[in-house]
């Protein structure tokens, strides 16, 4: 196949280019920005992960302006290109997030869930309606609501590590918030699933089928790490320290599946929480 990729540096762009590689697909580098004409002439699919971190810092006005405008006007401009180009890829396939269900409680939520409240849940339903002009032009299109992506690469986990290895990890606020994770291995794999099964359109959940709660996910952590997980942050610090990025990214949280998949026949190579972080933190 030839595989447009946006974000091909990012975590999950360089993971998707090198699977894709190594199994002697063409992979190109899409740039982030689509006001010049793109030649999709011979490709099969356009993955398109491309956005501002939304953990990068507080959320200013400025920076919140920043994380919308980099997901919507892009996916807009691409979308509309894709659409009305005479050559067109079978497949597009757009990031979005789990932030579209917002702070859900332990509801289980799949892709027939609505969206939720809060600046997140606004992106990424702005997010994927950029996206709407391919699914009209007839290209089978995807909304991949990605959960928390754990490798030792990049992202969250990373982040964490230095931390927990200190003795210093602890629950965020009272815990009970859900997180829906997965390994970036199962990440880049279902991406291809997705691209190969012409079945699948629409939303669709990008997650482990074994979410957790912050308080499971420190205390699995610490195990894996044998460090004690006794430092909890409360929400007013975790307030005072990340402002209203705190209540969205740290504090709330969605208990989601990825339905979809699973109805599919997708097999997770990693379901189980520990599993996962003693194979990451072996290599």
């Amino acid at each position: 196949m030839k595989v447009l990729v946006s974000g091909s540096s990012g975590l999950i762009g360089s993971a998707l280019s090198a699977s894709l590689r190594d199994d002697g697909h063409e992979v190109v580098a899409l740039p982030r920005t689509y006001e010049e004409p793109i030649d999709f002439s011979g490709v099969d699919a356009v993955v398109h992960l491309a956005g501002e971190s939304i953990a990068g810092g507080r959320w200013t006005a400025a920076r919140k302006q920043r994380i919308e405008e980099s997901r919507i006007v892009g996916t807009r401009q691409l979308a509309e290109q894709l659409a009305g180009s005479a050559d067109k890829p079978e497949v597009f396939i757009c990031a979005s997030a789990i932030g579209f269900y917002g702070d859900s409680g332990d509801e289980l939520l799949d892709e027939e869930s609505g969206a939720g409240e809060g600046f997140l849940s606004n992106v990424c339903k702005k997010w994927e309606a950029a996206a709407r002009p391919t699914d009209e032009a007839g290209i089978r299109t995807l909304s991949i609501r990605t959960g928390v992506v754990l490798s030792t690469e990049g992202g969250a986990l990373k982040k964490m590590l230095m931390p927990f290895r200190m003795g210093g990890g602890g629950i965020l606020g009272n815990g009970r918030q859900y997180m829906s994770w997965i390994s970036l291995g199962d990440m880049v794999r279902s991406i291809r699933f997705l691209i190969d099964t012409d079945s699948i359109g629409g939303a669709v959940n990008l997650v482990s089928p074994n979410p957790v709660t912050n308080r499971e996910f420190t205390k699995t952590l610490g195990q894996v790490l044998h460090r004690p997980t006794i430092l909890p942050l409360p929400a007013f610090a975790a307030r005072i320290l990340f402002g209203e990025m705190a209540d969205e990214l740290l504090l709330g949280g969605c208990r989601v599946i990825p339905q979809k998949l699973l109805d599919a026949g997708y097999q997770f190579r990693n379901p189980d929480l520990q599993t996962v972080l003693v194979e990451l933190l072996r290599q």
